[in-house]
């Protein structure tokens, strides 16, 4: 391929179906919705019932979305959310592993109770769902799958260790993943946000001094927005990044620099 076939449309996703886990809610509205304006139809498998808000921003963009209510941490879901897509959609060609759980204490209040099922949700259901999704991808030698890492897989994690060990754990997927799967051309990143003006930041942002100790450490100045992370998205998702691979893609204000 030629420097002067590249056009717009490797930004394309039209006629693709996108699985994005958690999609309905928080930053995964965020992804769906940036997929679908792209042109994507989104199957979106989440715990919180969806109540329309989601679906009408997804179509109207033109585009398809089938909605599934369900815990992927049970065993043998995974394999009903790739099923179901197969049936609803006829295809999987992107994943997005966005649900995601943080549970926050003092190290000597934080045990398995809070660890076990941190790790269930933000590291083995994507371990599960990328899984069951590599087996549609593989035969037909295309596919992507991104995995929403955080500023938590570089740094610690005081007050919630379960969530860095996972996130970086969720790095190290990704990594691996594409080690894996990159000799049948599937593509396995991750986006790492920094931090997001998102309800569950609300209080922190309330908070003068919390608030002012990030803005301090992000060059931006400024709390991310879910727009930020549409267009890395898309990206991730796209032809364009056929040759990104194994990469965790800050998108941060350049909170990591400081």
């Amino acid at each position: 391929m030629n420097m002067t076939d590249f056009t717009m449309d490797f930004f394309s996703l039209k006629g693709q179906t996108a699985i994005v886990t958690g999609g309905n809610s928080g930053l995964g509205r965020a992804f769906s919705l940036a997929l679908a304006k792209a042109g994507a139809n989104l199957f979106i498998p989440s715990l919180t019932e969806d109540d329309g808000t989601t679906r009408e921003l997804i179509e109207s963009e033109g585009v398809q979305m089938e909605f599934l209510q369900v815990d992927i941490t049970e065993d043998g879901v995974a394999k009903r959310v790739i099923d179901g897509c197969m049936e609803s959609m006829g295809s999987i060609d992107i994943v997005v592993n966005s649900a995601g759980l943080n549970k926050v204490a003092a190290f000597e209040d934080f045990g398995r109770e809070k660890w076990d099922p941190m790790m269930q949700v933000n590291l083995t259901a994507a371990f599960e769902i990328s899984h069951e999704a590599a087996k549609q991808m593989v035969p037909k030698r295309r596919g992507k799958i991104i995995n929403v890492c955080s500023m938590f897989s570089f740094h610690g994690g005081q007050g919630s260790p379960a969530y860095a060990a996972s996130k970086h754990g969720l790095a190290g997927l990704t990594k691996a993943y594409c080690d894996e799967l990159a000799p049948y051309n599937i593509q396995v990143n991750g986006i790492a946000p920094g931090y997001y003006a998102t309800d569950l930041t609300r209080e922190t942002r309330k908070d003068p001094k919390a608030n002012e100790k990030v803005l301090e450490h992000t060059p931006a100045n400024r709390w991310g927005e879910p727009v930020d992370l549409m267009g890395a998205t898309v990206f991730l998702a796209s032809q364009a990044s056929d040759y990104v691979n194994g990469h965790i893609l800050a998108v941060d204000g350049g909170y990591l620099v400081r």
